[in-house]
Protein backbone atom coordinates (compact mmCIF):
# COMPACT_ATOMS: atom_id res chain seq x y z
CA UNK A 1 0.00 0.00 0.00
CA UNK A 2 2.24 2.75 -1.27
CA UNK A 3 5.78 3.14 0.03
CA UNK A 4 6.15 1.73 3.56
CA UNK A 5 7.91 4.87 4.76
CA UNK A 6 6.22 7.28 2.36
CA UNK A 7 3.91 8.82 4.94
CA UNK A 8 7.00 9.92 6.90
CA UNK A 9 8.93 11.16 3.87
CA UNK A 10 6.33 13.08 1.86
CA UNK A 11 3.85 15.80 2.69
CA UNK A 12 0.34 16.22 1.38
CA UNK A 13 0.21 18.14 -1.90
CA UNK A 14 -3.16 19.62 -2.77
CA UNK A 15 -4.32 20.44 -6.27
CA UNK A 16 -3.55 23.99 -7.34
CA UNK A 17 -6.07 26.61 -8.52
CA UNK A 18 -5.87 29.13 -11.31
CA UNK A 19 -5.50 32.58 -9.68
CA UNK A 20 -8.80 34.13 -8.62
CA UNK A 21 -8.38 37.28 -10.70
CA UNK A 22 -8.25 35.25 -13.92
CA UNK A 23 -10.73 32.47 -13.12
CA UNK A 24 -13.43 35.03 -12.27
CA UNK A 25 -13.45 35.97 -15.95
CA UNK A 26 -14.78 32.59 -17.11
CA UNK A 27 -16.94 29.59 -16.15
CA UNK A 28 -14.44 26.83 -16.89
CA UNK A 29 -12.94 24.48 -14.33
CA UNK A 30 -9.80 25.96 -12.79
CA UNK A 31 -8.33 23.09 -10.75
CA UNK A 32 -4.88 21.97 -11.88
CA UNK A 33 -4.73 18.17 -11.78
CA UNK A 34 -1.67 16.56 -10.19
CA UNK A 35 1.05 15.41 -12.56
CA UNK A 36 1.83 11.70 -12.77
CA UNK A 37 4.83 12.21 -10.50
CA UNK A 38 2.87 14.23 -7.95
CA UNK A 39 0.05 11.68 -7.88
CA UNK A 40 2.58 8.87 -7.42
CA UNK A 41 4.11 10.72 -4.49
CA UNK A 42 0.68 11.14 -2.90
CA UNK A 43 0.03 7.43 -3.49
CA UNK A 44 3.31 6.69 -1.72
CA UNK A 45 1.91 8.34 1.43
CA UNK A 46 -0.79 5.67 1.77
CA UNK A 47 0.11 3.71 4.89
CA UNK A 48 0.05 -0.03 5.36
CA UNK A 49 -2.43 0.75 8.11
CA UNK A 50 -3.98 -2.70 8.44
CA UNK A 51 -7.57 -1.48 8.62
CA UNK A 52 -8.22 1.02 5.79
CA UNK A 53 -10.93 3.17 7.33
CA UNK A 54 -11.01 5.20 4.10
CA UNK A 55 -12.89 2.32 2.42
CA UNK A 56 -15.78 2.67 4.85
CA UNK A 57 -15.54 6.44 4.92
CA UNK A 58 -16.27 6.38 1.18
CA UNK A 59 -19.99 5.80 0.49
CA UNK A 60 -19.22 3.69 -2.62
CA UNK A 61 -16.52 1.79 -0.69
CA UNK A 62 -13.76 2.64 -3.14
CA UNK A 63 -10.79 0.27 -2.75
CA UNK A 64 -8.55 3.23 -2.08
CA UNK A 65 -5.30 1.65 -0.83
CA UNK A 66 -5.16 -0.60 -3.89
CA UNK A 67 -5.34 2.17 -6.46
CA UNK A 68 -3.06 4.39 -4.39
CA UNK A 69 -0.45 1.63 -4.56
CA UNK A 70 -0.99 1.08 -8.29
CA UNK A 71 -0.51 4.79 -9.01
CA UNK A 72 2.64 4.80 -6.89
CA UNK A 73 3.95 1.93 -9.02
CA UNK A 74 2.92 3.60 -12.29
CA UNK A 75 0.25 1.01 -13.12
CA UNK A 76 -2.37 3.55 -14.12
CA UNK A 77 -4.64 1.38 -16.27
CA UNK A 78 -4.91 -1.18 -13.48
CA UNK A 79 -5.65 1.65 -11.05
CA UNK A 80 -8.50 2.79 -13.30
CA UNK A 81 -9.96 -0.71 -13.38
CA UNK A 82 -9.94 -0.88 -9.57
CA UNK A 83 -11.49 2.59 -9.34
CA UNK A 84 -14.26 1.71 -11.81
CA UNK A 85 -15.02 -1.53 -9.97
CA UNK A 86 -16.82 0.43 -7.25
CA UNK A 87 -17.58 3.79 -8.87
CA UNK A 88 -19.23 4.28 -12.25
CA UNK A 89 -18.33 7.95 -12.44
CA UNK A 90 -15.07 8.91 -10.73
CA UNK A 91 -14.89 11.85 -13.14
CA UNK A 92 -17.87 13.24 -11.18
CA UNK A 93 -16.74 12.43 -7.65
CA UNK A 94 -13.10 13.33 -8.34
CA UNK A 95 -14.32 16.88 -8.90
CA UNK A 96 -17.29 17.53 -6.62
CA UNK A 97 -17.16 14.99 -3.79
CA UNK A 98 -16.19 16.54 -0.41
CA UNK A 99 -14.02 13.43 0.20
CA UNK A 100 -15.27 11.84 3.42
CA UNK A 101 -12.65 9.18 2.66
CA UNK A 102 -9.93 11.67 3.54
CA UNK A 103 -11.53 12.46 6.88
CA UNK A 104 -11.40 8.70 7.61
CA UNK A 105 -7.78 8.27 6.44
CA UNK A 106 -5.66 6.71 9.19
CA UNK A 107 -2.89 9.22 8.49
CA UNK A 108 -5.41 11.95 9.31
CA UNK A 109 -5.27 11.02 13.01
CA UNK A 110 -2.13 13.05 13.57
CA UNK A 111 -1.07 14.30 10.14
CA UNK A 112 -2.54 15.51 6.86
CA UNK A 113 -4.61 12.88 5.09
CA UNK A 114 -3.52 11.28 1.84
CA UNK A 115 -4.78 13.35 -1.11
CA UNK A 116 -7.21 10.60 -2.11
CA UNK A 117 -9.56 12.79 -4.12
CA UNK A 118 -6.73 14.35 -6.14
CA UNK A 119 -5.39 10.88 -6.99
CA UNK A 120 -8.86 9.75 -8.09
CA UNK A 121 -9.13 12.86 -10.25
CA UNK A 122 -5.75 12.13 -11.83
CA UNK A 123 -6.60 8.47 -12.51
CA UNK A 124 -9.84 9.12 -14.37
CA UNK A 125 -8.50 12.07 -16.33
CA UNK A 126 -5.57 9.94 -17.48
CA UNK A 127 -7.98 7.13 -18.30
CA UNK A 128 -9.98 9.34 -20.66
CA UNK A 129 -6.83 10.84 -22.17
CA UNK A 130 -5.36 7.40 -22.89
CA UNK A 131 -8.59 5.96 -24.31
CA UNK A 132 -8.97 3.38 -21.54
CA UNK A 133 -12.58 4.31 -20.74
CA UNK A 134 -14.65 2.29 -23.20
CA UNK A 135 -18.24 1.07 -23.50
CA UNK A 136 -18.96 -2.30 -21.90
CA UNK A 137 -21.98 -3.66 -23.80
CA UNK A 138 -23.56 -6.88 -22.49
CA UNK A 139 -22.77 -10.26 -23.99
CA UNK A 140 -26.49 -11.08 -24.20
CA UNK A 141 -29.86 -9.41 -23.78
CA UNK A 142 -32.39 -10.47 -21.17
CA UNK A 143 -35.52 -9.17 -22.87
CA UNK A 144 -36.44 -7.19 -19.73
CA UNK A 145 -37.21 -3.47 -19.89
CA UNK A 146 -36.42 -0.99 -17.10
CA UNK A 147 -37.46 2.66 -16.87
CA UNK A 148 -35.28 5.05 -14.88
CA UNK A 149 -36.91 8.35 -13.94
CA UNK A 150 -34.26 11.01 -13.48
CA UNK A 151 -30.82 11.31 -15.06
CA UNK A 152 -28.78 12.52 -12.13
CA UNK A 153 -25.97 10.41 -10.64
CA UNK A 154 -28.33 7.85 -9.05
CA UNK A 155 -30.29 7.33 -12.26
CA UNK A 156 -27.18 7.17 -14.44
CA UNK A 157 -25.43 4.68 -12.15
CA UNK A 158 -28.49 2.42 -11.99
CA UNK A 159 -29.00 2.62 -15.74
CA UNK A 160 -25.40 1.75 -16.57
CA UNK A 161 -25.30 -1.21 -14.21
CA UNK A 162 -28.56 -2.64 -15.55
CA UNK A 163 -27.58 -2.13 -19.19
CA UNK A 164 -24.30 -3.97 -18.65
CA UNK A 165 -26.15 -7.11 -17.54
CA UNK A 166 -28.39 -7.06 -20.60
CA UNK A 167 -31.57 -5.21 -19.68
CA UNK A 168 -33.11 -2.66 -22.04
CA UNK A 169 -32.91 0.58 -20.07
CA UNK A 170 -34.67 3.86 -20.86
CA UNK A 171 -33.77 6.97 -18.87
CA UNK A 172 -36.43 9.68 -18.71
CA UNK A 173 -35.38 13.29 -18.03
CA UNK A 174 -37.78 16.22 -17.70
CA UNK A 175 -35.18 18.79 -18.80
CA UNK A 176 -33.76 19.33 -22.27
CA UNK A 177 -30.40 17.75 -21.44
CA UNK A 178 -29.26 14.71 -19.47
CA UNK A 179 -27.66 15.13 -16.04
CA UNK A 180 -30.28 16.29 -13.55
CA UNK A 181 -28.79 18.53 -10.88
CA UNK A 182 -25.32 17.64 -12.17
CA UNK A 183 -26.30 19.50 -15.33
CA UNK A 184 -28.28 22.42 -14.01
CA UNK A 185 -27.49 22.56 -10.30
CA UNK A 186 -23.67 22.65 -10.17
CA UNK A 187 -21.84 25.60 -11.76
CA UNK A 188 -19.60 24.86 -14.72
CA UNK A 189 -16.57 26.29 -12.92
CA UNK A 190 -16.85 23.37 -10.51
CA UNK A 191 -17.98 20.75 -12.98
CA UNK A 192 -17.92 21.16 -16.75
CA UNK A 193 -20.79 19.41 -18.48
CA UNK A 194 -18.59 17.68 -21.06
CA UNK A 195 -17.99 15.07 -18.36
CA UNK A 196 -21.68 14.15 -18.48
CA UNK A 197 -21.80 14.22 -22.28
CA UNK A 198 -19.01 11.70 -22.75
CA UNK A 199 -20.57 9.36 -20.18
CA UNK A 200 -23.89 9.59 -22.03
CA UNK A 201 -22.12 8.56 -25.25
CA UNK A 202 -20.51 5.64 -23.45
CA UNK A 203 -23.86 4.52 -22.01
CA UNK A 204 -25.63 4.85 -25.36
CA UNK A 205 -22.99 2.53 -26.82
CA UNK A 206 -23.85 0.11 -23.98
CA UNK A 207 -27.51 0.16 -24.97
CA UNK A 208 -29.05 2.81 -22.71
CA UNK A 209 -31.73 4.96 -24.35
CA UNK A 210 -32.13 8.56 -23.18
CA UNK A 211 -35.36 10.51 -23.57
CA UNK A 212 -35.24 14.20 -22.69
CA UNK A 213 -38.17 16.60 -22.28
CA UNK A 214 -40.14 13.71 -20.76
CA UNK A 215 -41.70 14.86 -17.50
CA UNK A 216 -43.10 11.77 -15.83
CA UNK A 217 -46.25 12.78 -14.01
CA UNK A 218 -45.87 16.35 -15.23
CA UNK A 219 -48.36 18.62 -16.97
CA UNK A 220 -48.46 19.87 -20.54
CA UNK A 221 -47.13 18.47 -23.79
CA UNK A 222 -44.03 17.00 -22.12
CA UNK A 223 -46.02 15.25 -19.42
CA UNK A 224 -46.08 11.43 -19.36
CA UNK A 225 -48.55 9.67 -17.01
CA UNK A 226 -46.76 7.58 -14.40
CA UNK A 227 -49.02 4.58 -15.00
CA UNK A 228 -47.79 4.41 -18.59
CA UNK A 229 -44.36 3.39 -17.32
CA UNK A 230 -45.90 0.66 -15.20
CA UNK A 231 -47.66 -0.69 -18.26
CA UNK A 232 -44.66 -0.48 -20.61
CA UNK A 233 -41.79 -1.63 -18.39
CA UNK A 234 -40.93 -4.63 -16.23
CA UNK A 235 -39.46 -2.40 -13.50
CA UNK A 236 -39.33 1.31 -12.74
CA UNK A 237 -36.66 3.16 -10.74
CA UNK A 238 -37.47 6.54 -9.21
CA UNK A 239 -34.16 8.39 -9.17
CA UNK A 240 -35.17 12.04 -9.24
CA UNK A 241 -33.75 14.70 -6.98
CA UNK A 242 -34.94 16.27 -3.74
CA UNK A 243 -35.87 19.50 -5.49
CA UNK A 244 -38.33 21.13 -3.09
CA UNK A 245 -36.34 24.04 -1.61
CA UNK A 246 -36.64 25.24 1.97
CA UNK A 247 -38.37 28.62 1.99
CA UNK A 248 -37.90 31.65 4.22
CA UNK A 249 -41.24 32.72 5.75
CA UNK A 250 -40.45 36.32 6.72
CA UNK A 251 -42.07 39.66 5.87
CA UNK A 252 -40.94 40.86 2.44
CA UNK A 253 -40.45 37.38 0.99
CA UNK A 254 -42.66 38.39 -1.95
CA UNK A 255 -40.40 41.28 -3.01
CA UNK A 256 -38.82 41.30 -6.45
CA UNK A 257 -35.17 40.27 -6.17
CA UNK A 258 -35.70 37.43 -3.68
CA UNK A 259 -35.12 34.06 -5.33
CA UNK A 260 -34.39 30.43 -4.60
CA UNK A 261 -30.76 29.54 -5.33
CA UNK A 262 -31.59 27.10 -8.12
CA UNK A 263 -33.59 29.77 -9.97
CA UNK A 264 -30.34 31.75 -10.03
CA UNK A 265 -27.89 28.93 -10.79
CA UNK A 266 -29.84 26.96 -13.39
CA UNK A 267 -30.18 29.76 -16.00
CA UNK A 268 -26.44 30.51 -15.89
CA UNK A 269 -25.66 26.89 -16.76
CA UNK A 270 -28.11 27.09 -19.66
CA UNK A 271 -26.45 30.28 -20.90
CA UNK A 272 -23.05 28.58 -20.66
CA UNK A 273 -24.47 25.78 -22.82
CA UNK A 274 -25.42 28.28 -25.52
CA UNK A 275 -29.08 28.80 -24.68
CA UNK A 276 -30.84 32.15 -24.64
CA UNK A 277 -32.49 32.73 -21.28
CA UNK A 278 -34.93 35.67 -21.20
CA UNK A 279 -35.05 37.59 -17.91
CA UNK A 280 -32.05 35.79 -16.44
CA UNK A 281 -31.45 36.71 -12.80
CA UNK A 282 -28.19 38.64 -12.79
CA UNK A 283 -26.00 39.91 -9.95
CA UNK A 284 -23.87 42.53 -11.66
CA UNK A 285 -23.90 45.90 -9.95
CA UNK A 286 -25.87 44.52 -7.01
CA UNK A 287 -25.34 43.92 -3.32
CA UNK A 288 -25.98 40.19 -3.03
CA UNK A 289 -26.95 38.40 0.16
CA UNK A 290 -26.85 34.59 0.17
CA UNK A 291 -28.80 32.94 2.99
CA UNK A 292 -27.40 29.49 3.73
CA UNK A 293 -23.84 28.36 4.36
CA UNK A 294 -23.66 25.09 2.42
CA UNK A 295 -22.39 24.11 -1.01
CA UNK A 296 -25.35 25.64 -2.85
CA UNK A 297 -24.73 28.93 -1.07
CA UNK A 298 -21.07 28.75 -2.05
CA UNK A 299 -22.11 28.17 -5.68
CA UNK A 300 -24.24 31.32 -5.50
CA UNK A 301 -21.22 33.24 -4.21
CA UNK A 302 -18.99 32.11 -7.07
CA UNK A 303 -21.62 32.81 -9.71
CA UNK A 304 -22.43 36.26 -8.25
CA UNK A 305 -18.77 37.22 -8.35
CA UNK A 306 -18.52 36.12 -11.98
CA UNK A 307 -21.53 38.28 -12.78
CA UNK A 308 -19.77 41.29 -11.27
CA UNK A 309 -21.64 41.81 -8.00
CA UNK A 310 -20.78 44.93 -5.99
CA UNK A 311 -20.63 42.86 -2.80
CA UNK A 312 -21.47 39.35 -1.71
CA UNK A 313 -22.44 38.46 1.85
CA UNK A 314 -23.28 34.97 3.06
CA UNK A 315 -25.29 34.36 6.23
CA UNK A 316 -25.39 31.09 8.15
CA UNK A 317 -27.86 30.42 10.96
CA UNK A 318 -25.51 28.12 12.88
CA UNK A 319 -22.46 29.29 14.86
CA UNK A 320 -19.09 29.50 13.16
CA UNK A 321 -17.38 26.09 13.35
CA UNK A 322 -13.87 25.73 14.78
CA UNK A 323 -10.94 26.24 12.43
CA UNK A 324 -9.62 22.75 13.22
CA UNK A 325 -11.57 19.69 14.28
CA UNK A 326 -10.85 17.70 17.41
CA UNK A 327 -9.46 14.66 15.60
CA UNK A 328 -9.32 12.55 18.74
CA UNK A 329 -13.04 13.09 19.11
CA UNK A 330 -14.28 12.94 15.52
CA UNK A 331 -11.97 10.63 13.55
CA UNK A 332 -12.83 8.65 11.40
CA UNK A 333 -16.13 10.47 10.97
CA UNK A 334 -16.84 13.61 8.96
CA UNK A 335 -15.85 16.49 11.26
CA UNK A 336 -17.51 19.81 11.86
CA UNK A 337 -14.97 22.50 11.09
CA UNK A 338 -14.63 25.77 9.21
CA UNK A 339 -14.51 25.10 5.49
CA UNK A 340 -13.57 27.80 3.00
CA UNK A 341 -14.41 27.07 -0.63
CA UNK A 342 -12.68 28.45 -3.71
CA UNK A 343 -15.74 30.68 -4.22
CA UNK A 344 -15.31 32.20 -0.77
CA UNK A 345 -11.67 32.93 -1.58
CA UNK A 346 -12.79 34.85 -4.68
CA UNK A 347 -14.56 37.45 -2.53
CA UNK A 348 -17.24 37.08 0.11
CA UNK A 349 -18.13 38.33 3.58
CA UNK A 350 -19.28 35.44 5.74
CA UNK A 351 -21.26 35.87 8.92
CA UNK A 352 -22.46 33.17 11.29
CA UNK A 353 -25.25 32.82 13.86
CA UNK A 354 -27.41 35.28 11.96
CA UNK A 355 -31.19 34.98 11.46
CA UNK A 356 -33.19 36.96 8.92
CA UNK A 357 -36.07 38.92 10.45
CA UNK A 358 -37.46 40.69 7.39
CA UNK A 359 -36.74 41.79 3.84
CA UNK A 360 -37.22 45.50 3.21
CA UNK A 361 -38.14 47.00 -0.13
CA UNK A 362 -39.00 50.06 -2.16
CA UNK A 363 -41.56 50.04 -4.98
CA UNK A 364 -41.82 46.29 -4.74
CA UNK A 365 -38.07 45.59 -4.99
CA UNK A 366 -35.86 44.34 -2.19
CA UNK A 367 -33.40 46.92 -0.93
CA UNK A 368 -32.22 45.67 2.45
CA UNK A 369 -32.23 42.72 4.79
CA UNK A 370 -33.07 43.05 8.47
CA UNK A 371 -31.26 40.50 10.61
CA UNK A 372 -30.50 39.64 14.21
CA UNK A 373 -27.69 37.76 15.85
CA UNK A 374 -28.57 34.53 17.60
CA UNK A 375 -26.99 32.23 20.13
CA UNK A 376 -27.38 28.50 20.58
CA UNK A 377 -27.65 26.65 23.87
CA UNK A 378 -28.62 23.01 24.33
CA UNK A 379 -29.70 22.88 20.72
CA UNK A 380 -32.05 25.82 21.05
CA UNK A 381 -31.73 29.18 19.34
CA UNK A 382 -32.47 32.54 20.93
CA UNK A 383 -32.02 36.08 19.68
CA UNK A 384 -29.31 38.26 21.19
CA UNK A 385 -31.03 41.36 22.62
CA UNK A 386 -30.06 44.59 20.88
CA UNK A 387 -28.20 42.84 18.05
CA UNK A 388 -30.55 43.75 15.21
CA UNK A 389 -28.91 45.21 12.09
CA UNK A 390 -29.63 45.94 8.43
CA UNK A 391 -27.57 45.27 5.33
CA UNK A 392 -27.99 46.47 1.75
CA UNK A 393 -29.49 43.78 -0.46
CA UNK A 394 -30.50 44.18 -4.12
CA UNK A 395 -30.52 40.41 -4.66
CA UNK A 396 -31.30 37.82 -1.97
CA UNK A 397 -30.65 34.17 -2.75
CA UNK A 398 -32.20 31.47 -0.59
CA UNK A 399 -29.80 28.53 -0.33
CA UNK A 400 -31.05 26.80 2.80
CA UNK A 401 -31.19 23.28 1.46
CA UNK A 402 -33.94 21.08 0.09
CA UNK A 403 -36.85 19.63 2.02
CA UNK A 404 -37.88 16.62 -0.09
CA UNK A 405 -38.78 15.54 -3.60
CA UNK A 406 -41.53 17.57 -5.24
CA UNK A 407 -44.76 15.86 -4.23
CA UNK A 408 -46.96 17.04 -7.08
CA UNK A 409 -47.07 15.13 -10.35
CA UNK A 410 -45.14 11.85 -10.27
CA UNK A 411 -45.42 11.13 -6.56
CA UNK A 412 -49.03 12.23 -6.41
CA UNK A 413 -49.96 9.95 -9.32
CA UNK A 414 -48.13 7.00 -7.81
CA UNK A 415 -49.74 7.87 -4.49
CA UNK A 416 -53.10 6.89 -5.95
CA UNK A 417 -51.54 3.46 -6.55
CA UNK A 418 -50.37 3.16 -2.95
CA UNK A 419 -46.91 4.79 -2.97
CA UNK A 420 -45.85 5.47 0.61
CA UNK A 421 -43.66 8.34 1.77
CA UNK A 422 -41.57 8.44 4.93
CA UNK A 423 -41.78 10.98 7.74
CA UNK A 424 -39.65 13.43 5.75
CA UNK A 425 -41.82 13.10 2.60
CA UNK A 426 -39.21 11.06 0.74
CA UNK A 427 -40.21 7.90 -1.09
CA UNK A 428 -40.27 5.09 1.46
CA UNK A 429 -37.89 2.21 0.74
CA UNK A 430 -35.34 0.39 2.88
CA UNK A 431 -31.69 -0.30 2.06
CA UNK A 432 -31.32 -3.54 4.01
CA UNK A 433 -32.89 -6.96 3.96
CA UNK A 434 -35.08 -8.58 1.34
CA UNK A 435 -36.82 -6.23 -1.04
CA UNK A 436 -34.56 -3.30 -0.31
CA UNK A 437 -34.97 -0.22 -2.53
CA UNK A 438 -38.46 -1.52 -3.41
CA UNK A 439 -41.34 0.87 -2.79
CA UNK A 440 -44.86 0.00 -1.71
CA UNK A 441 -45.95 -0.08 -5.38
CA UNK A 442 -45.15 -3.39 -7.10
CA UNK A 443 -42.11 -3.30 -9.44
CA UNK A 444 -41.32 0.32 -8.51
CA UNK A 445 -37.98 1.03 -6.81
CA UNK A 446 -36.41 4.25 -5.47
CA UNK A 447 -32.82 5.40 -5.04
CA UNK A 448 -30.77 8.52 -4.43
CA UNK A 449 -32.12 11.81 -3.15
CA UNK A 450 -35.71 10.80 -3.89
CA UNK A 451 -35.35 8.02 -1.30
CA UNK A 452 -32.79 9.40 1.19
CA UNK A 453 -33.32 13.16 0.83
CA UNK A 454 -30.77 15.81 -0.11
CA UNK A 455 -27.33 14.24 -0.12
CA UNK A 456 -24.00 13.90 -1.92
CA UNK A 457 -23.31 12.78 -5.47
CA UNK A 458 -21.27 9.87 -4.12
CA UNK A 459 -24.24 8.65 -2.05
CA UNK A 460 -26.45 8.88 -5.14
CA UNK A 461 -24.02 6.73 -7.12
CA UNK A 462 -23.92 4.16 -4.32
CA UNK A 463 -27.69 3.95 -4.11
CA UNK A 464 -28.06 3.75 -7.88
CA UNK A 465 -25.63 0.83 -7.99
CA UNK A 466 -27.25 -1.00 -5.11
CA UNK A 467 -30.74 -0.40 -6.45
CA UNK A 468 -29.66 -1.80 -9.82
CA UNK A 469 -28.65 -5.05 -8.15
CA UNK A 470 -32.03 -5.35 -6.45
CA UNK A 471 -33.88 -4.65 -9.70
CA UNK A 472 -31.75 -7.23 -11.52
CA UNK A 473 -32.50 -9.81 -8.82
CA UNK A 474 -36.20 -8.93 -8.99
CA UNK A 475 -36.25 -9.48 -12.75
CA UNK A 476 -33.95 -12.51 -12.98
CA UNK A 477 -34.21 -14.23 -9.60
CA UNK A 478 -30.58 -13.48 -8.74
CA UNK A 479 -27.89 -10.97 -9.66
CA UNK A 480 -24.18 -10.91 -10.38
CA UNK A 481 -24.00 -7.15 -9.89
CA UNK A 482 -21.98 -5.94 -6.87
CA UNK A 483 -23.84 -4.93 -3.76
Amino acid sequence: MGKPTGFMEFQRLSEAYEPAESRLKHYREFVVTLSDEQAATQGARCMDCGVPFCNNGCPVNNIIPDWNDLVYRGQWEEALAVLHSTNNFPDFTGRICPAPCEAACTLNINNDAVGIKSIEHAIIDKGWAMGWVKPQPPAARTGKKVAVVGSGPAGLAAAQQLARVGHAVVVFEKNDRIGGLLRYGIPDFKFEKSHIDRRVKQMEAEGVEFRVNQHIGGPGANGVPANRLLADFDAVILAGGAELPRDLPVPGRELDGVHFAMDFLRPQNKVNAGDTVPDQIRAEGKHVVVIGGGDTGSDCVGTSNRHGALSVTQFELMPQPPEEEDKALTWPYWPLKMRTSSSHEEGCTRDFAVATKALLGEQGKVKALQAVRVEWKDGRMSEVPGSEFEIKADLVLLAMGFVSPVRDGLLAQLGTLGLELDARSNVKATTDGPGCYATSVPKVFAAGDMRRGQSLVVWAIREGRQCAREVDAFLMGSSTLPR
